[in-house]
């Protein structure tokens, strides 16, 4: 297999690239990244010299240059990571969220229906969030037959692109699956999330912010759990069919940010009240989603695929390595 990988040096995507580069040495895979402030090539330093790794510094939204890629190496297969994703940024400027999440993936499926025979096998796997469904009461998890309903710029772009990836496969028959997932953590974030943003507080014995009153809640997904289920998609997944992703571990961001404090405690053996004296309320965002949980039974049913970690072992895995690798608190920050 030629695998092209669309923002790989992005945090799932450099997860996912090494975990499986290793795994299949007989498949290549193309790493295509823009390298803005969120893809950091230094993820991928454990596997840059692979003879099955390639990278491609590339901007999605530009058809001169992801053909030029495309014609370079083939790919059979397209794993879209790539997006805007910060919903805060959106809010602030949405222009840069429609570009890449919308007109970029428009020419990946446009090149896809171009150059793709149709008497071969080929897989275009699109990956999407769970934010695309709206917001959720006390009660209820979202299903694959979910209506859409996003509220913030970045979700209504992650919305747009998954329509186009179905309309593509209805109209054109290019081969494609989607995931919608809950909300990733795990090693190599970037410090605007939430889980990497708290603990960077954390260690520099900053004020830690969250917004309102902490009772916004997610269903937090490992991005190890993650990465296998994609694969398991790409590999096993009907073609036009979405597959809804979750962790199973649903917390409020106050109960989140809690436990990062006893984690850290546990750690550096400071005492648990220093860090949650650290904790600090701030306005809420504009059209602040209440709750997200996802209903991943049909992956589970007709994959077999099902998380392994559990909201205590991941968030010992990912304090542990942030722990040991803390100059990422300190780099590719905003810009």
């Amino acid at each position: 297999m030629r695998i092209m990988v669309t923002g790989g040096a992005g945090f799932i995507g450099s997860n996912f690239l090494n975990r499986y580069v290793p795994l299949f040495p007989l498949h290549d895979f193309i790493n295509v990244d823009s390298l803005t402030y969120a893809g950091n090539p230094e993820n991928l330093r454990d596997i840059q010299t692979a003879d099955n790794y390639f990278f491609e510094q590339a901007d999605i939204a530009e058809r001169q240059q992801i053909e030029r890629v495309f014609l370079k190496y083939n790919p059979d297969t397209i794993i879209h990571f790539a997006a805007e994703s910060h919903v805060d940024r959106s809010i602030q400027g949405p222009g840069e969220f429609l570009r890449t999440n919308i007109w970029g993936t428009y020419e990946l499926l446009e090149l896809a229906r171009k150059f793709w025979n149709p008497e071969d096998p080929h897989r275009f796997h699109h990956v999407s969030t769970d934010e695309v469904f709206g917001s959720l009461g006390k009660e209820g998890f979202f299903s694959e037959e979910t209506a859409y309903s996003p509220n913030s710029p970045y979700s209504a772009s992650k919305a747009s692109s998954d329509h186009l990836v179905r309309a593509y496969h209805h109209t054109y028959g290019v081969p494609v699956t989607i995931t919608n997932c809950s909300n990733n953590y795990g090693p190599y974030q970037h410090v605007e999330k939430l889980i990497p943003k708290v603990l960077q507080q954390l260690w520099n014995e900053q004020p830690v912010p969250i917004y309102g009153d902490g009772s916004n809640v997610r269903d937090w997904l490992y991005v190890e759990d993650h990465c296998d289920a994609i694969w398991k998609v790409m590999q096993d997944g009907r073609l036009g069919d979405t597959y809804l992703v979750g962790g199973n571990n649903e917390k409020t961001n106050l109960e989140l940010a809690l436990h990062l404090c006893e984690l850290m405690a546990d750690y550096t053996g400071k005492e648990t009240e220093t860090y949650k004296s650290l904790i600090t309320f701030v306005t809420d965002r504009p059209g602040h989603d209440q709750r997200y949980a996802l209903e991943a039974d049909k992956i589970k049913k007709e994959l077999g695929w099902s998380p392994r970690e559990t909201i205590e072992s991941g968030l010992r895995k990912t304090v542990q390595w942030y722990l040991s690798n803390p100059l990422h608190f300190e780099t590719r920050e905003l810009v």
